[in-house]
């Protein structure tokens, strides 16, 4: 299989490298491209260095099977049709196609056929908060149809890219030696802080990163019905995003069910022993491929379920996920 990775240099790119590294997909020829900054550089894959192409309007992705691309919105728009004109299959990373009708938006652990409908060769990997939430939805969506979600998110730095990580890392370093903190990638400084903005805010008060959890989930479980509420926070974490969820089904469900439905669902790892003060938290799950959810409970206000849920935001809310819909596509077309 012939894969390409747009944007190698970056935190996500970096990270499908990795992935691709254990085995997730069979990888007989792996091409690497990036921006002029990156091009020419070396990564290393499975014991040999590769050399970083120039992305251009002249790049030749004939042969190419899968290009798993992660390198900004707008890279993506201008690039999509020199990527699938050979008939590659474009996974991007990014929100440049998520809602458009035509490009399926797929967590193959919930939708993963709609890959196989994408009349322009493009799949767009969802948002990844969504991610980890609609694949924690999914078991307890099937016992009864979800009618409300509120959740509040603690996303990492890691969400913002490596340079976000490096500047939290520097602000930390900074106040400890009694310096100003830098900051850059953030609206405030981050060390020492929670920011409730993500993206940037819309007409009805939400950021856009909240609204693409309440569309993206519609589209993804092919629910409309679904209504959800988001609210996002910077939180001063490396990477791993956690997520407070609130659930209301049209039937209300015994705890126990759920928590049945959670233990075997697949992609999810329950970790729910509150009397062992065991529980999912983004230190234990850096570097992992799940999405944990724990403190599990009926909620005493009203009607509904609440959890706590935390993924890797590197791995299955961004490169693994995105290897996975190519490993779903290539088993699909054995």
């Amino acid at each position: 299989m012939n894969i390409a990775i747009v944007g190698a240099g970056g935190a996500v790119g970096r990270e499908i490298i990795k992935v691709l590294e254990g085995g997730a997909l069979p990888v007989d020829n792996l091409r690497l491209f990036g921006s002029a900054r990156s091009a020419g550089s070396t990564i290393g894959f499975d014991g040999r260095d590769i050399e970083v192409e120039l992305l251009s309007h002249d790049s030749d992705f004939s042969g190419v099977d899968y290009a798993l691309v992660s390198a900004g919105g707008s890279v993506s728009l201008e690039y999509a049709p020199v990527i699938t004109a050979f008939g590659t299959v474009m996974i991007d990373n990014s929100s440049a196609f998520r809602m458009d009708p035509d490009v399926p938006l797929v967590v193959p652990e919930i939708n993963g056929a709609d890959a196989l409908e994408a009349p322009r060769n493009i799949i767009a990997n969802p948002n990844c908060t969504t991610i980890q939430m609609v694949v924690a939805l999914n078991p307890i969506n099937q016992l009864s149809p979800i009618r409300r979600v509120h959740v509040a998110t603690y996303q990492a730095a890691s969400g913002a890219g490596a340079l976000a990580m490096d500047e939290l890392v520097d602000q930390h370093a900074a106040l400890a030696a009694g310096r100003e903190p830098h900051v850059e990638r953030f609206a405030h400084q981050l060390a020492y802080n929670v920011i409730p903005h993500i993206d940037v805010f819309t007409d009805n008060g939400y950021t856009r990163e909240e609204m693409k959890m309440h569309l993206e989930t519609k589209k993804i479980m092919h629910a409309p019905g679904i209504e959800v509420s988001a609210t996002c926070v910077r939180v001063p974490v490396m990477r791993a995003h956690s997520e407070a969820i609130w659930v209301e089904t049209e039937h209300e469900l015994p705890l126990d069910e759920v928590r049945a439905a959670l233990a075997s669902a697949p992609g999810v790892v329950l970790v729910d022993n509150p009397d062992t003060l065991d529980y999912p938290m983004p230190l234990g799950a850096a570097g992992t491929d799940p999405v944990y959810v724990g403190r599990l409970r009926r909620d005493i206000s009203g009607p509904g379920i609440a959890f706590w849920a935390v993924s890797d935001q590197l791995r299955k809310g961004a490169a693994l996920n995105a290897v996975q819909i190519a490993a779903y596509l290539a088993s699909a077309r054995r």
